[in-house]
């Protein structure tokens, strides 16, 4: 690194320390989660743009993944600092108690998650409730699995090592991925429909 490139790791740190303590954390972790998820949406739509010719960007349906991502913050804030109390843990010592904190995570957090993002946004894209709850039993079972794939290495390795005010914001950097597969559950054409068009 240039002489000079320490100094500016250093300060940007520096600068970045106060959005993860106290109140701000919770703004951090909201904002953070709206916006990955929408980077997320961003990140799938750009592809569909691409492989789809007359399909445009839609901002609208960016803007609502920014607003589930901003309602699952809070969630997700308090959730983490519940669970580091329930079943308090750090380092491979832990191991067993980790296990547990993300088995509890997948079981409990995980099919809150799932029911509130298909449900969140079918409410606003203006679903009805009937709409919205026969997408959930469409396509939450897909969701569910898939999420027993990523998460759970995902969650060691947050318990294991990531220290509490940080575990959103790992979260979220791993959700960018997700999220992208999350915008395509929700929004993909199904097969019949694209042999049409």
């Amino acid at each position: 690194m240039a002489p000079g490139g320490w100094r500016w790791v250093r300060g940007l740190r520096a600068a970045g320390k106060p959005l993860f303590q106290g109140r701000v954390l919770l703004v951090t972790n909201t904002l953070g989660c709206g916006a990955l998820m929408a980077a997320g949406d961003g990140a799938r739509q750009t592809w569909e743009v691409r492989a789809r010719p007359g399909q445009r960007f839609d901002l609208r349906r960016s803007a609502s993944m920014f607003a589930m991502g901003c309602s699952m913050g809070p969630f997700l804030h308090y959730w983490y600092l519940w669970l580091d109390r329930l079943l308090p843990a750090s380092g491979l010592r832990s191991l067993p108690t980790i296990l547990k904190k993300v088995l509890v995570d997948q079981l409990v957090a995980s099919p809150v998650i799932g029911v509130w993002y298909f449900l969140g946004l079918g409410r606003l894209e203006s679903q009805t409730l009937d709409e919205s709850c026969q997408e959930l039993r469409d396509k939450f079972w897909e969701f569910y699995k898939a999420d027993w794939c990523v998460w759970p290495p995902a969650q060691l390795v947050n318990f294991l090592f990531v220290p509490s005010r940080f575990r959103v914001t790992y979260i979220n950097g791993v959700t960018l991925g997700w999220d992208t597969y999350l915008s395509y559950l929700k929004y993909r054409v199904p097969a019949a429909a694209v042999e049409r068009g």
